[in-house]
């Protein structure tokens, strides 16, 4: 960087590792495979890219900073890696699916150090695209994975914790430490290994509108599920909550962070039908 005379965006979260025995580890327990495709989120100065690319078949590596994408390039050269596809863009504004159709790619492993303040949107998109994205090796800050390997009953649980349970199997990889960054972000990371899995024996009647209850459940999280419902995006005044919940046997005075998944499934499968009920009422004639 101060070869380049270029400094890390704070406005784009940019911590950079600092020990690439750090990066070389992650691959290693990684165990990416001689055929894997990478698809790699925010690449920087390629600390991460290298030794992943050294390990699979190929390696999409997508960066947003412009003013890296040369200090990228001469990394890479240098390094001797021919297998890296460099993309200028924002992740955010990325067609996964569409993307491994483009490039001919069954499937993804994503892998990435992410920002603090789009982890959540990244994550989302990543659910959404599963079926091109069989596993993501992804660096958090440590609050933020803990929320995310939280069990059902505790504060840390909500709802992209939900969201990922349903759908997939999610391992602590490894710890690093906030000195092995710069600059350093003043909290330790954590590296998780989520594992997408398939959800058929979950018979969701409709998996967007399963997302919708979930979102809906957490949006006030402090009131009621009766209450948070019927106070969302769902549009439902509280007796059709309060209806259904008795229905499908969840006590209506819960809130969402006390729910699993298959609860979670259960109401949303009942709810999916009594709202069906309500657009298309049975009508004698």
């Amino acid at each position: 960087l101060n070869a380049w005379n270029m400094y890390p965006k704070k406005r784009l979260s940019q911590n950079f590792l600092a020990d690439q025995s750090i990066t070389r580890m992650i691959v290693a327990r990684s165990k990416i495979a001689e055929d894997d495709v990478i698809l790699e989120i925010g690449a920087g100065l390629g600390a991460l890219t290298i030794p992943a690319a050294r390990a699979a078949k190929k390696l999409y590596a997508v960066e947003k900073d412009a003013r890296l994408i040369s200090l990228l390039r001469t990394e890479l050269t240098a390094a001797q890696v021919s297998n890296v596809e460099i993309m200028e863009k924002n992740i955010l504004d990325i067609d996964i699916v569409k993307l491994a159709d483009d490039f001919e790619q069954d499937s993804f492993i994503v892998m990435g150090n992410l920002p603090y303040n789009i982890s959540s949107q990244i994550l989302i998109g990543l659910i959404r695209s599963r079926k091109v994205v069989s596993r993501a090796i992804v660096m958090f800050q440590k609050e933020l994975a803990k929320r995310l390997v939280a069990e059902p009953g505790c504060k840390e649980y909500g709802r992209i914790t939900a969201m990922l349970r349903y759908c997939s199997d999610i391992s602590i990889l490894t710890d690093v430490d906030f000195r092995k960054f710069y600059p350093r972000p003043g909290v330790d990371s954590q590296v998780l290994d989520i594992r997408f899995k398939p959800t058929d024996k979950y018979m969701v009647k409709d998996e967007e509108f399963l997302f919708k209850v979930i979102k809906a459940a957490f949006g006030q999280r402090r009131k009621t599920l009766r209450n948070a419902l019927a106070g969302s995006e769902l549009k439902i005044d509280t007796k059709l909550s309060g209806q259904v919940l008795d229905e499908c046997g969840i006590d209506p005075s819960r809130r969402a962070e006390t729910l699993d998944v298959e609860e979670f499934v259960k109401l949303g499968n009942y709810m999916f039908s009594a709202m069906e009920t309500i657009r298309s009422p049975n009508i004698l004639v």
